[in-house]
């Protein structure tokens, strides 16, 4: 048995608890083939792709790769959670110079354990080994999420006004978003990743995998209008926000709504980084925005705590007055 092999009957009971209802075979076919369940009665499917950027130099540099599988679906699904979408199936692609098996192993253990959160299956992937192009002991990973939402529960933001609430979802910390510039603040600060920090390794601290926030927020859909949803990934807070609101509307934003995590204090203080990088490059303790009218703000609070979410209000929708920001942070 070679190596490729090996790996696909390795990780092939790690995806067979991610099954759900439509899939058709399983993981070693040509194709993955999924049916579209029939409650769905007008399906509109919603895709999204990404990686895990350059964690994975903290990743390899620790020899940590439990967690990184997780960051990868949690980026694809939280995208297109946020147009409504359910997360129906997952694939991965994941190459390298020469596969250790070992370490494949656990890196899509990891893609298994983010799909079981998101309640999607990991159906299909691909290990591609291309010597001479990544340096020993490196990666590269890449993943496909593919959901589907009636077309008439479709969140575009279109329904967005003055006077709705933005609710913040926490973080677990920085995500997979930021960390050219955490890396450069490592280097310059030298600390020991093995150190104690507010209870925990700062590695762990670093390495924290993105929340899956897919079954409470779909929950939360279910049970009251949500008007927009916003991930957010690269650009931070202030860059996301807009990507949701009509050219008409600002989202105004109260920095002390919320507890910013040690973590970023400690990048802030150890970079030098100023208050609008900050906001601009990191989540700073919030990883999901939803926007709900000011009538049903206390509902979706209560239920997204009883779902074992941390959640504040955190600002409201204003108009916006002439080319201001879309986002402003007081």
């Amino acid at each position: 048995m070679d190596a490729g092999d090996a790996l696909v009957e390795a990780i092939k009971p790690f995806a067979k608890r991610t099954m759900r209802e439509g899939v058709m075979g399983g993981i070693g076919g040509f194709g993955a083939l999924f049916e579209v369940s029939k409650k769905f009665k007008e399906p509109v499917l919603v895709s999204g792709t990404d990686g895990v950027g350059t964690k994975l130099k903290l990743a390899f540099h620790l020899n940590k790769h439990d967690t990184v599988g997780i960051d990868l679906v949690a980026m694809s699904v939280n995208d297109i959670l946020v147009q409504g979408a359910e997360p129906l199936f997952f694939l991965d692609y994941f190459a390298c110079g020469k596969l250790d098996v070992p370490t494949a192993t656990a890196v899509i253990k990891g893609i298994a354990a983010g799909c079981e959160l998101a309640g999607c299956a990991l159906i299909g992937g691909e290990t591609a080994e291309m010597p001479s192009m990544y340096p020993e002991g490196e990666y590269d990973l890449a993943g496909f999420a593919v959901g589907a939402v009636e077309k008439s529960r479709l969140i575009d933001g279109s329904k967005i006004v003055p006077g709705d609430v933005v609710l913040g979802l926490a973080s677990s910390g920085a995500h997979s978003n930021g960390f050219s510039l955490v890396r450069k603040i490592i280097e310059v600060a030298k600390p020991d990743l093995n150190a104690d920090f507010h209870g925990r390794k700062l590695a762990d601290v670093l390495m924290a995998p993105t929340r899956i926030y897919v079954r409470p927020l779909l929950a939360l859909m279910a049970a009251l209008e949500v008007k927009g949803m916003v991930h957010i990934t690269g650009g931070g807070l202030v860059e996301n926000m807009p990507r949701v609101l009509q050219k008409h509307l600002t989202a105004v934003l109260q920095r002390d709504a919320w507890t910013m995590p040690p973590l970023f204090g400690w990048l802030q203080q150890h970079g030098g980084v100023a208050d609008a990088e900050m906001h601009r490059v990191f989540n700073c303790g919030i990883g999901m925005a939803v926007i709900v009218s000011k009538e049903n703000a206390d509902a979706a609070i209560a239920q997204l705590k009883a779902a074992g979410e941390t959640v504040t209000r955190i600002g409201e929708i204003r108009a916006r007055q002439g080319d201001e920001a879309q986002t402003i942070v007081v």
